[in-house]
Parts: structure tokens; sequence; C-alpha cells
């Protein structure tokens, strides 16, 4: 009679771990500043963006992809030409953060590290293109070590 009932008991713990699993592997979480798309293994990268927050998805057929949506910094050294030819050793910290209602298109046209792919290059050609505007000496008195100053990147 008890090896009946622990044998009933190692049954439901049985079901339910596996129910448990498969339960668990439907859930994914957004964390807060984060944004994700989802990749259908049939129909490929949906355009909808999934906000913060515990979502479902079908197990083994979808696949979130997390995106940082939260603005983040990035150090870019450039040698760049002055006005004058002369070569101007310059780092250019910059603030960036993806558009979320572009990432489906930024991850299926560029992918999950479009910051290291595109950042370096625009930043470079437009800092270059800057400083080509001005000669050492105006660089020197009018840019201090440390001061800020806004660049608009085009959209």
């Amino acid at each position: 009679m008890a090896a009946k009932v622990f044998e009933s008991i190692g049954k439901f713990g049985l079901a339910l771990a596996v129910t448990g699993g498969v339960v668990n592997s439907a859930l994914y979480n957004v964390d807060a500043g984060r944004r994700a798309v989802i990749f259908d293994r049939f129909l490929g990268v949906q355009d909808i963006v999934v906000g913060e927050g515990t979502h479902f998805l079908i197990p083994w057929v979808q696949k979130p992809i997390i995106f940082d949506c939260r603005s983040r910094p990035r150090n870019v050294p450039v040698i760049a030409g002055s006005k004058d030819l002369q070569n101007v050793n310059i780092t250019l910290r910059i603030l960036f953060r993806p558009v979320a209602s572009q990432l489906p298109r930024i991850f299926t046209s560029i992918g999950e590290d479009y910051d290291e792919r595109v950042l370096p290059s625009i930043t470079t050609e437009i800092l270059k293109s800057v400083v080509a505007c001005f000669d050492a000496g105006e660089l020197i008195t009018y840019l201090p070590a440390g001061q800020s100053v806004l660049l608009q990147l085009p959209q």
C-alpha cells in the first residue's frame, strides 16, 4: 500500500517537473531599459517590438533577441587633419541608443552588434569633416580638453 502511494507521488512529481520545464521555457523577461525582437524559425524576424515585462513565446520555435535601449557612452579616438593640414588627435565621446521602433530593421540589416559596425565609421567621418573646417590654433582655442560638443547625426 505504501509503495503504491510513493509510486503515485513519484509519477505526480515527474509530471509536475516536466510541466514546469515546458512553462518555464515558454516565458522570457525583458528588463527595464531593454526591448526584444522575436525571431521565429518559420516566419523570420517579426516586426513587433516587445516592451518590458514577462512575455510568452512558443518554445523551440521563437527566440527573443534583447536589445539595450538605454543611452550608452562610447569613446572614439580619431586622428584628423585640420584646415592648415596639421594632424589633430581627438577622442570623441558619444552617447547613443537605438530607436526602439526600428529594432527589427536594425537586427535584420546590421545585426546585434550594430554599435561595433556603424558607430566607428560614422563618428570618424563626421569628426574629420568638422575638424577640417578649423585650423589647429582655432581648435586649441575653441575646444579645451574635456569640453563637450553636441553633434546631431542625420536620421
